[in-house]
């Protein structure tokens, strides 16, 4: 919460059958729906390491986070593949003996892991403060109300009536095996993270950001081995693309480009075949169309104005056109400068190369007649 790191302890993992669904209705009552009964689920049951809202949302999104690298589950909350219950309790300040704990059921977004955790810790605390007692229940989150709702009481562990299940021997994990799994895993987010710091150059957050998910970290990846600038690239992607991506309501898998087709761009830029500002007109056109770079570019007649003459030609007639501005920029209106270069910019389409124009047009400026 406060950027430290911390470690959360796993109790353990334990599989389940689901027996189905409840829905407890406000004015009363509830329905049942047995449409998933016996789908089978993994329920991670942690340490009661957890002290805020705030930290079970960031560990709820580490794990989320390392369940999608895996593949081993889309993690879309929404569409109901992952679920998290906590279980809340407090205790007496110097006391190491938590109270009676209630449980929040089938939270299903992130938000409301966080702000029910913080509104049941509140709740509590008013009770115990007030002289009363917390009831051991399951409870509900309102998402309208933001406020957790008594759904019912809660068993003990022994009312649950588990029992060894006779069939199923002990199972025994070979080291071999379990070192053969390791091996097996992907470049994990923290691992990667510090990659990108330490090898690439990246900052802590630009490396965090493309780290996040395993596809965007991995499409990355390969437009780094394909030869193009590891930080350019990481501008490219978190800047522009991922602005496309939000436009478009697209993963960066779905869209045309291709890592390579990224690299030829950011060398068109590097070469100065094209101007920053172009290349994000033709960034968009090859995320949609997919075709490459130097396609666009020549299709459209996109190449960057570096002839001298040509701009000047082009700069001697707006400052003509302008003598007013021009005459303002001499009494000391330094900004207007950047007026010109708009002016100019317009006059081009954008295709002037930036530098050079600005090079050129505070040369005429200044040696224009007073």
């Amino acid at each position: 919460e406060d950027g430290q790191q911390k470690r959360i302890r796993i109790r353990r993992v334990h599989m389940e059958e689901d027996t189905g669904k409840l829905t407890h209705l406000e004015a009363g009552g509830s329905l049942v729906d047995y449409n998933r009964s016996g789908v089978p689920l993994l329920e991670i049951v942690t340490e009661p390491d957890i002290r805020s809202g705030e930290e079970a949302r960031i560990f709820t999104t580490r794990i989320r986070q390392l369940l999608r690298y895996l593949g081993v589950n889309s993690g879309d909350m929404e569409k109901g593949v992952l679920r998290v219950e906590p279980n809340i309790s407090i205790r007496p300040i110097g006391s190491q003996v938590l109270g009676t704990r209630t449980e929040l059921k089938n939270l299903n977004s992130l938000r409301a892991l966080a702000d029910g955790t913080d509104f049941e810790l509140a709740r509590q605390a008013a009770i115990l403060d007030a002289g009363g007692k917390v009831v051991q229940e399951t409870r509900g989150w309102h998402d309208t109300r933001r406020e957790t709702f008594s759904q019912r009481v809660k068993e003990e562990a022994d009312d649950y009536r588990y029992f060894a299940e006779p069939d199923l021997p002990p199972l025994q994990l070979d080291q071999a095996w379990i070192a053969e799994i390791e091996a097996g895993l992907p470049e994990l987010p923290d691992v990667k993270k510090a990659r990108y710091q330490e090898v690439l150059g990246l900052s802590a957050y630009d490396a965090a950001v493309l780290a996040e998910d395993r596809q965007v970290a991995d499409w990355y990846d390969t437009a780094v081995s394909a030869g193009g600038d590891p930080k350019t690239l990481a501008n490219w992607i978190i800047n522009d693309l991922f602005a496309i991506m939000n436009e478009r309501k697209q993963a960066l898998n779905q869209m045309a480009i291709t890592p390579r087709a990224l690299v030829d761009l950011s060398e068109l830029v590097a070469k100065g075949t094209i101007n920053a500002s172009t290349a994000k007109e033709v960034l968009v056109e090859m995320a949609v169309s997919g075709k490459k770079a130097a396609t666009i570019v020549e299709e459209r007649g996109l190449v960057q104005i570096s002839d001298s003459d040509a701009l000047l030609e082009m700069i001697a007639q707006i400052l003509r056109d302008h003598e007013d501005e021009v005459r303002a920029y001499k009494s000391g209106k330094d900004k207007l400068l950047g007026w010109f270069v708009g002016q100019v910019m317009r006059a081009t389409r954008g295709q002037a190369n930036p530098a050079l124009l600005n090079d050129l047009l505070k040369e005429q400026l200044d040696a224009w007649p007073d």
